[in-house]
């Protein structure tokens, strides 16, 4: 994880500079994140995720107060939607999760830890250190 914001990239045919910021919740709302292993498993595996498959991972924290939003802040190749890098993290994430935990299967019927749904922000690179700031410190 980068310290000084969004770093200026390049593909083979652009340069790109652009901040990604996901929020995501567990299926129908569950507090899971109650103890550090859960969270620190969490982070482990979306990062996982992000670094085999060209996303950059620029802050990541979990709520702690509320204990059900994950936060994540990355960069990825503009060939990349974000549908598409959201997707990723959060399918990669809930696999490993649901082996690492089986309690975590026994919350509902359904083949799915995370909710649906998720928010998606952009920023540039002036507004990269706010967002990277507000995700560090809304752990509680």
């Amino acid at each position: 994880m980068r310290e000084d914001g969004i770093q200026l990239k390049s593909t083979r045919h652009c340069k790109y500079q652009s901040g990604h910021h996901f929020v995501w919740i567990p299926f129908k709302r569950q507090k899971i994140f109650r103890s550090a292993q859960i969270i620190e498993a969490t982070k482990k595996y979306v990062i996982e995720a992000a670094q085999s498959n060209e996303i950059e991972v620029i802050a990541i924290e979990v709520d702690r107060t509320l204990m059900d939003h994950v936060h994540v802040f990355v960069s990825f190749p503009p060939r990349m939607s974000a549908a598409q890098a959201v997707n990723i993290m959060k399918g990669y994430s809930s696999r490993h999760l649901r082996k690492l935990f089986p309690w975590l299967k026994e919350l509902h019927q359904k083949e799915q830890l995370w909710a649906r749904s998720y928010y998606w922000g952009t920023t540039g690179n002036v507004s990269a250190q706010s967002v990277k700031r507000y995700i560090e410190e809304c752990q509680g």
